[in-house]
């Protein structure tokens, strides 16, 4: 594993060889206690021994690579202060009847104690660590902060911003001499934390070998030991997997005797992702198709038709009786006749896919979410409770558009949260016999698991999304994982996305960058020499140009970066357009009236607003979809200019107008699903402003998604198998 960054020592590190390796792997066998056949991904095992809370993860990070701000500290020397960012928050609101996602931090209760605050600050002061990170350390430890930071000096690392280096001067400012880079406590925090890292960067699991380098570097002598300290400890868990295909053909593996690979990963996500293949073949396995009956198919809606979206839920009691157990399903013969009416060919196998099957994927463009729109509408027809869900507000308002009547569409993060929509059956799940959950490949594993688990056996579920766009901010690649594995049908739309800007995203989609005929200016190709020039032009385009030529205003147009630091990243262009645009002393916080800003509550969820005013209270804010609130001064950190986003930050979400600005040195983040995603920000018009040469052609060509490693499609295949 490359780009830690910490502690490398002046020779480079030997990999560990294949004896070593297989003593690791000997031995974490004999710390497992499970009782199925060493490396197999069974699902349901005996539950690991219960671990000690972790520290909290940076909030709002986004994996490295891909456009986004590092979570480490941006000036290394212990004892400067990393920056602190706000608790981390979880993957989506908790159901009230359904459990909190998999591995999502603790809520605490109350705020704590100013004596425990005070005595938690006086201890990092003794390790000569930065007391602003005492808020944190409560947060994650409890009112017991202080005595688990004297107990183990490296549980610091949890905090955010936290590297190895600081850990260490820690450690040794409280210890002493007795500090060692051999200390087990060291072991296990830094396997951990490299594993936390890993996770950032989308990985929900790191390759044994990986992590043991990486300890190489940062000069753990014993690795292997390091590993079975924290497989021992039960905060990180052990898993072979067979190899398959071309990986197994490099391996050199053989028939009789598949090569193997084997995985670390935390317990919260390996728990995840268990949970969310078993519940997803549990789905499968429970799913009974509807049976013709007379009466069936007579276009009555159902008994929630009329309640639109937005409607609140009917009171507890109603809910339960009104949702019981029992989930409907037309016959075939209905179903048929709604395929039939359908508008497109596409709309048409997609109602005859979710007709017979509990789980179906659907792919396509924007212009193809008609197709689950008419299956909504088709569903709701059929008599069946039916909704949707969208990652943002406006992906609701375009997805509710799209059909006449009002349309029973909410955002994932209000469907499960239980503040509007079907409501809960009496077992907790929600009162549904069809979800079709859009953007499907922005869910991590950890809120796709919640997801899963807040429906009840049987119900259709159907996953729709653009497999060509960047996956979710959170670790995992689910939607991908479930393309591939190939476990459900997967209907794949015809329905192109039109226009220049349509024509030039499908070509990135299969690795092709050329240009293509713009009559009305639709899309505009700038090179520029270096990143102040690309700063410049876009900033031109966004305030000047293409509010004049085009007649977009300035405030429905967005930049689009790679990344937040840099010339040319978030900060350096958000600089420049509030210079142009709403100059101003930043009286509130840095910001002023009539400022965009935008604020991520959870890593991948982004929500634009505009600066009212701000006073004593805090800033005043008006968002994108009309409502309104006042963020408190303590969290007004969290709020940053919203001119410019990086393009994780922009999805789920499109513009008039885009201005994507691709740097000089944007080479190594730039790749083929990255491009794609940036280009189909745009709906009326895309500006390219880019100073990296070939190296944009060559990341479309070469370069289609920046790797994760993960566990879901080694697991549904398995278990898939065993079923048969």
């Amino acid at each position: 594993m490359s780009g830690t960054g910490n502690g490398a020592p002046e020779k480079p590190a030997a990999a560990p060889d294949k004896a070593e390796i297989a003593e690791i792997v000997a031995r974490m066998r004999r710390i497992e206690q499970q009782e199925a056949k060493p490396g197999a991904h069974r699902l349901g095992p005996s539950a690991p021994k219960a671990a000690e809370p972790e520290g909290a993860e940076p909030a709002g990070a986004e994996p490295a690579g891909s456009g986004a701000e590092g979570s480490g500290a941006e000036g290394a020397e212990v004892p400067a202060a990393p920056p602190t960012p706000a608790p981390a928050a979880p993957p989506a609101p908790p159901a009230p009847a359904a459990p909190a996602a998999p591995g999502a931090p603790a809520v605490r209760p109350s705020e704590p104690s100013a004596d425990v605050l005070q005595g938690t600050a006086a201890v990092l002061t003794a390790g000569g660590a930065p007391v602003e990170l005492a808020a944190a350390a409560v947060a994650a430890f409890g009112d017991g902060a202080a005595e688990r930071l004297r107990e183990d000096p490296w549980a610091v690392l949890g905090l955010p911003g936290v590297r190895p280096e600081h850990a260490d001067h820690f450690a040794r400012g409280l210890l002493g001499s007795s500090a060692t880079p051999d200390d087990p406590r060291r072991a296990q925090a830094l396997v951990v934390w490299l594993l936390e890292q890993a996770a950032l960067r989308g990985h929900s699991a790191q390759e044994l070998t990986e992590v043991a380098a990486a300890l190489e570097r940062l000069r753990m002598p014993e690795p292997s030991a390091a590993i079975q300290e924290a497989v021992a400890d039960g905060r990180v868990l052990p898993f072979q997997e067979e190899l398959s295909g071309a990986e197994a053909h490099a391996a050199g593996g053989d028939e009789d005797e598949p090569p193997t690979r084997t995985l670390l990963a935390l317990e919260g996500l390996a728990m995840a992702e268990d949970s969310l293949a078993e519940k997803l073949l549990q789905l499968m396995a429970t799913f009974v198709p509807g049976e013709d009956v007379e009466g069936q198919g007579t276009g009555e809606p159902s008994s929630d038709a009329e309640s639109g979206p937005g409607t609140e839920p009917e009171s507890e009691s109603e809910s339960e009786e009104s949702a019981g157990p029992v989930l409907r399903s037309p016959g075939p013969a209905a179903w048929e006749a709604a395929a039939e009416a359908a508008p497109s060919s596409s709309a048409t196998a997609l109602i005859r896919a979710v007709a017979e099957n509990a789980l179906v994927l659907h792919t396509g463009g924007e212009a193809a979410r008609a197709e689950p729109a008419a299956l909504l509408a088709a569903a709701r027809e059929l008599g069946l409770r039916a909704w949707a869900g969208t990652w943002t507000d406006q992906g609701r308002k375009s997805f509710d558009s799209l059909s006449p009547a009002d349309t029973p569409v909410l955002t994932l993060a209000d469907l499960l949260s239980g503040t509007a929509g079907p409501g809960r059956a009496a077992d907790g799940s929600l009162a549904l016999d069809l979800l079709v959950v859009l953007d499907a490949p922005l869910l991590d594993v950890e809120l796709a698991a919640t997801v899963l688990e807040s429906l009840a056996d049987g119900t259709r579920l159907v996953l729709s999304g653009d497999p060509g766009q960047l996956w979710s901010a959170g670790p995992g690649r689910f939607f991908a994982d479930l393309l591939a594995a190939k476990v459900c049908p997967a209907v794949a739309s015809r329905t192109p996305d039109f226009g220049p800007i349509g024509e030039l995203v499908s070509a990135v989609g299969i690795g092709e960058l050329q240009p293509v005929e713009a009559p009305d200016k639709e899309v505009v190709i700038l090179t520029a020499k270096d990143a102040g020039e690309a700063v410049h032009r876009a900033v031109q385009l966004l305030t000047d140009s293409i509010p004049r030529a085009l007649g977009i205003p300035a405030e429905q147009v967005v930049l689009l970066t790679p990344g937040h630091g840099g010339p040319a990243g978030t900060r350096a262009l958000n600089a420049a357009a509030k210079a142009r645009l709403n100059p101003g002393p930043g009286r509130f916080g840095g910001f002023d009236p009539g400022d965009r800003v935008v604020e991520s509550p959870t890593p991948g969820v982004t929500r634009p607003a505009r600066v009212l005013d701000g006073d004593a209270t805090g800033l005043h804010l008006e968002y994108s979809d009309g409502s309104r609130r006042t963020v408190p001064p303590a969290e007004a950190g969290r709020l940053r200019h919203g001119w410019a986003l990086t393009v994780h930050q922009a999805l789920g979400r499109r513009w008039p107008a885009a201005v994507v600005v691709v740097p000089e040195d944007a080479g190594p983040a730039l790749s083929r699903q990255w491009v794609y995603t940036a280009f189909g920000r745009g709906e009326r018009h895309l500006s390219v402003v880019h100073a990296a040469g070939p190296a944009l052609a060559q990341a479309v060509a070469e370069r289609p998604a920046q790797p994760r490693t993960t566990r879901l499609r080694a697991i549904l295949a398995e278990n898939a198998v065993d079923a048969d």
